[in-house]
């Protein structure tokens, strides 16, 4: 985005994980960013350590939404660049067992809030004529797995990233996806802990050995928010330490040894 305008990014889910770390490293790289989560406390909290700004809304719901977009204009100025990182996990259930209403809240959060957020504060860019929006998918769009409601809720979100980025592309907003692998948050840490999880499986599978780190995912977003991406529109970016390239190894014998002495 040109420089003339301000470095305001906003970033829902902002309070923990995928989307803590996306605020994180946009604020050390010199944006003014505002944490929004559906937990209040939460968001104050995580603002107050990172230097940040803080406006909670859900969303999920649509009137809370616009009213935010309008809100944050006038408190804090208009939004250059906005992370849609709200977004809930399910358990590998099988889709027999699966309840609806689960399956319900997966669509609501993941697909609609980030339509939604999306929508509301791209709106506002395209009027400006410019802007940066990165919204958060998974590999799991892109494979089978047994998250019968999370895998198609963010395929749907690299759909819905694609038409808004032709939708707006001749009003300066770029919209690109970032697909994370397996991060290391503390969702992932509980749901090993508790057994539903066995970490060599996720790692082993992946080329690079690894975790995905929260920071790995900041770095991209800030990437495809800068003027250094200002080509770039439409893409699903996947930073999954190579998981979608190994996760086919297995028939030819695993994951090759690394050459290192």
């Amino acid at each position: 985005m040109p420089q003339s305008h301000p470095r305001l990014a906003l970033v829902t889910g902002g309070a923990s994980g995928i989307g803590e770390g996306c605020a994180r490293i946009l604020v050390e790289k010199g944006w003014s960013v505002v944490i929004s989560d559906v937990r209040a406390d939460s968001a104050e909290e995580t603002a107050e350590r990172l230097g940040a700004k803080a406006l909670p809304f859900d969303v999920t719901d649509a009137a809370a939404v616009e009213a935010a977009a309008e809100e944050a204009q006038w408190r804090f100025g208009p939004i250059a660049a906005l992370v849609t990182s709200a977004g809930v996990l399910q358990p590998p259930t099988p889709p027999e067992a699966f309840d609806p209403m689960d399956f319900d809240k997966v669509m609501s959060v993941n697909l609609r809030g980030t339509y939604l957020t999306a929508v509301a504060f791209g709106t506002h860019m395209a009027k400006r004529g410019h802007g940066a929006i990165v919204t958060i998918g998974s590999v799991t769009s892109l494979r089978a797995v047994p998250l019968h409601a999370y895998g198609p809720s963010k395929a749907a979100v690299v759909g819905v990233t694609q038409c808004l980025a032709a939708e707006w592309g001749r009003s300066g907003v770029r919209v690109n996806c970032i697909s994370p692998g397996y991060v290391a948050t503390p969702s992932l840490q509980k749901a090993i802990d508790s057994g539903q999880r066995d970490p060599r499986q996720l790692t082993d599978t992946a080329a690079m050995g690894r975790f995905v780190t929260v920071e790995d995912v900041g770095k991209a977003a800030a990437f495809l928010l800068s003027d250094e991406a200002s080509a770039i529109t439409g893409v699903n970016l996947p930073v999954d330490c190579g998981w979608l390239v190994g996760s086919h190894m297995a028939t030819y014998g695993g994951m090759r040894p690394s050459r290192v002495p």
